[in-house]
């Protein structure tokens, strides 16, 4: 089969595990181009079920609440929400019938006519992936961005007219489900401990980021973190010829952060200054990164290096990524429940040189506290623990602060927090956990986070 092709042929049997956004629009694209679809989700939450009568309403076969295995080890593939884990199940039973399996966004690859810009990394994927598109856009050039970003691939793929270039952010529960997709640019941000609840071990999780290379060709471009040792072994197969970004001083092809504090970057052999770091929108050192690996890619697919630093100025919408909620009374209100792993929480403390009150919980992913302990160490006024990891969490880092509690639901976890701030402090609400076990996902936990400032903040007034 050639690249661009539909992983099947028209009047295949396809089911679709999961109705979530990516899920619902495989269902829709699978049947647009031919396939008879079947698909299911085992949970019957409200987003689920609305997608199910959605899809039933326009002939496709669906249900929210269970799969019917017996339809589902009877088609001729499968595509598989990421969130499903390998070791579900389902999951197990498709495989021991030995019915293919892909993820949505090989399913979208056989219908795209866009260039394709593929983005991983631990972290920073969605920013760098916002900040890619946004540059390009800026520049002219028609792109969306899509993946794990939120915005299905296959609602792209299932449109009559297609953009220039679609950005991608590729998790890699994504990767380990591809076969024949294929990205003309490449990037590796960083790589971390994550998502040892569902790998046996780092070497495995690192294994699919390494999947990445698999999906170019001689003609693929890549973008890798030179200041990443991990980066460099995994991409050992690719790093000749690539593309580098550093924070620590030039690189001989790509972007790096100069000792006055600029941008600047080198794609044709002639130095760019592209801006200076201190006119980025967003916090954090571990940003600059970003967004130097971003104004690679576009530079790459055809921005002009005039257009990089307003680009690079431009507000980036990021809910939930270091996002300030408001200051009240001094005290500046932080979320950031996208940092569902200890690396990102790690990158968040040292974002901030003000005294923090540290809220951290949810479902634990198996990896130690030992490094935000280490860049919180001084700064940390108070930590509050929630969620399912707490115990743990007050374990590992009760020496690290003054004072430490743990709280019930976020309402009480976010007046604890109050109860300790002072003006001149931030309440950094950034988790290092998943939600999963008290909220669907990271951006219904940041919602959650918000409502109860607001709610503070409301008392505090009428008070």
């Amino acid at each position: 089969m050639s690249d661009r092709e539909m992983p099947f042929r028209p009047g295949a049997s396809v089911s679709v595990l999961g109705l979530g956004v990516s899920g619902t629009a495989a269902a829709r694209l699978a049947t647009a181009r031919g396939a008879i679809v079947y698909a299911s989700d085992a949970f019957a939450g409200v987003e689920q079920q609305a997608a199910a009568k959605s899809l039933a309403a326009d002939g496709i076969s669906a249900e929210a609440g269970q799969h019917d295995m017996d339809r589902i080890l009877h088609s001729d593939l499968v595509v598989v929400s990421p969130g499903i884990s390998p070791f579900s199940e389902v999951r197990q039973e498709i495989s021991a019938a030995g019915i293919r399996t892909i993820a949505e966004v090989e399913l979208a690859y056989g219908a795209l006519r866009s260039r394709v810009i593929g983005i991983t990394g631990t972290n920073g994927k969605t920013t760098a992936t916002k900040l890619a598109a946004n540059l390009l856009r800026e520049s002219g050039t028609s792109a969306v961005a899509g993946g794990n970003i939120g915005e299905p691939l296959s609602w792209t793929a299932i449109e009559p007219e297609q953009p220039d270039w679609v950005v991608v952010e590729l998790s890699s529960f994504q990767l380990a489900d591809l076969e024949h997709f294929r990205v003309d640019i490449g990037v590796l941000l960083n790589l971390a401990s994550d998502h040892l609840d569902r790998y046996r071990d780092l070497q495995a999780y690192y294994g699919d980021k390494q999947k990445l290379f698999a999906a170019g060709d001689s003609n693929t471009t890549w973008i890798l973190n030179a200041d990443d040792p991990a980066v460099l072994d995994l991409a050992e197969s690719v790093s000749e010829g690539a593309f580098l970004f550093s924070l620590d001083g030039p690189v001989e092809r790509g972007g790096w952060l100069s000792d006055d504090g600029i941008l600047v970057g080198n794609i044709d052999g002639v130095d760019e200054r592209w801006m200076p770091a201190s006119d980025l929108s967003l916090l954090g050192r571990h940003n600059i990164g970003n967004a130097l690996a971003a104004a690679i890619v576009a530079r790459l697919a055809g921005c002009p290096a005039s257009a990089v630093g307003t680009g690079l100025r431009m507000e980036c919408d990021l809910p939930h990524r270091l996002e300030s909620v408001r200051e009240m009374d001094g005290v500046l209100w932080i979320n950031d429940s996208k940092a569902t792993n200890v690396a990102a929480t790690t990158a968040a403390v040292l974002s901030f040189d003000r005294p923090i009150i540290m809220m951290l919980g949810g479902r634990h992913k198996g990896e130690p506290y030992a490094s935000i302990a280490k860049a919180g160490e001084g700064r940390f006024k108070a930590i509050i623990a929630f969620g399912e990891a707490a115990p743990t969490i007050v374990a590992e880092m009760e020496d690290i602060a003054p004072y430490i509690s743990v709280e019930n639901g976020m309402d009480a976890a976010v007046r604890s927090a109050a109860r300790h701030a002072e003006s001149g402090d931030v309440v950094l609400f950034s988790p290092a956990c998943s939600s999963f076990d008290m909220y669907p996902n990271y951006e219904a936990r940041g919602e959650a986070f918000i409502r109860a400032v607001r709610a503070l903040s409301q008392v505090a007034g009428s008070s």
